[in-house]
């Protein structure tokens, strides 16, 4: 029993750097030619082997006068030394691939808003002091561009997604509704929503029409009176804050400015989550790897972000 367990413990000391010593040896003939090839000398050959032969507890070559000779043990334990050098050698090579691939250009695209928010944030400096030879491009548009076709490498978005990308949630959008101190100083706060007829209202227009934000307001506020009405979020924060209405905003903004309280909300029906999106072809790329694993560690900057 006492054996046994002396024989279990040896096994669990076993240094798989010392296969490498083995497998010098058998494919060399002696200690010599092993110690050439790695580049050590004949002495440490010999120890090495001898200190894997004792922690196997098992003879691996015998020595002839011709050099050395595997022992039938030894025959037996080969192939699989050979497979665990083989993927140590792969292990190094994706290794080094990775080290050299993480140079060069990710296009990233996110709503115009949250671009100036990362850039005002500390995110990108962070991501440069990791990744010194990575550099982050945004591409801003005014529609979903096309990953799948090579527009953009990342994508942040918010709500339903196409069911190609894969990706990761990074925060959560919320949206509130909000007015100008000067508005509520004229007109008086907005206390529920189905005081929204009453007031004055600031939306998106017809072009996204499909937008949670406008189908809410015209399912909670079927009679509501849109005195201004964007194709942009912008276009919503300006509208607001020049004080011409009442609407909803992504809490990240609203909350940022100083001349707009928040009257409402957040809104449940208006909550979706904010993700990070990427091709499947190409999430496993050395320079997007590099931009996820960054993005998963600055969790708590990125919801500040987009979140508010």
């Amino acid at each position: 029993m006492h054996k046994g367990a002396a024989f279990v413990h040896s096994q669990k000391m076993f240094d798989w750097d010392d296969l490498k010593y083995f497998l010098a040896v058998a494919q060399g003939g002696s200690t010599i030619a092993a110690g050439k090839s790695l580049g050590v000398n004949q002495s440490t050959v010999h120890r090495r082997l001898n200190e894997l032969e004792k922690r196997i507890q098992r003879k691996l070559v015998t020595r002839e006068t011709s050099g050395y000779r595997l022992t039938e043990y030894g025959v037996e334990l080969l192939p699989f030394a050979e497979r665990c050098q083989a993927a140590v050698l792969e292990l190094q090579r994706h290794i080094q691939d990775k080290t050299r691939d993480l140079t060069g250009i990710i296009r990233v695209t996110c709503p115009e808003p949250l671009v100036a928010r990362i850039m005002k944030s500390q995110l990108l400096e962070r991501f440069n002091a990791r990744h010194p030879n990575l550099k982050i491009e945004f591409v801003s548009s005014d529609r979903y561009l096309d990953l799948s076709k090579g527009e953009a490498d990342v994508a942040f978005r918010s709500g339903d997604t196409e069911d190609e990308l894969i990706g990761r949630k990074i925060a959560e959008s919320l949206w509130a509704v909000y007015a100008s101190h000067d508005y509520i100083f004229r007109n008086g706060r907005l206390n529920q929503l189905d005081e929204l007829t009453n007031h004055p209202v600031v939306a998106f227009d017809e072009t996204l029409s499909t937008h949670r934000a406008l189908t809410w307001l015209k399912d909670v506020a079927p009679q509501a009176n849109f005195v201004s009405r964007h194709n942009s979020v912008l276009g919503l924060v300006s509208a607001i804050k020049s004080g011409i209405g009442i609407g909803p905003l992504p809490t990240a903004l609203g909350d940022a400015e100083s001349e707009l309280i928040r009257l409402i909300g957040p809104i449940p029906e208006l909550t979706r989550n904010w993700r990070m999106l990427v091709h499947p072809d190409l999430r496993r790329t050395p320079r997007v790897a590099a931009l996820f694993d960054f993005i998963i560690d600055e969790s708590a900057l990125l919801k500040s972000i987009f979140t508010g």
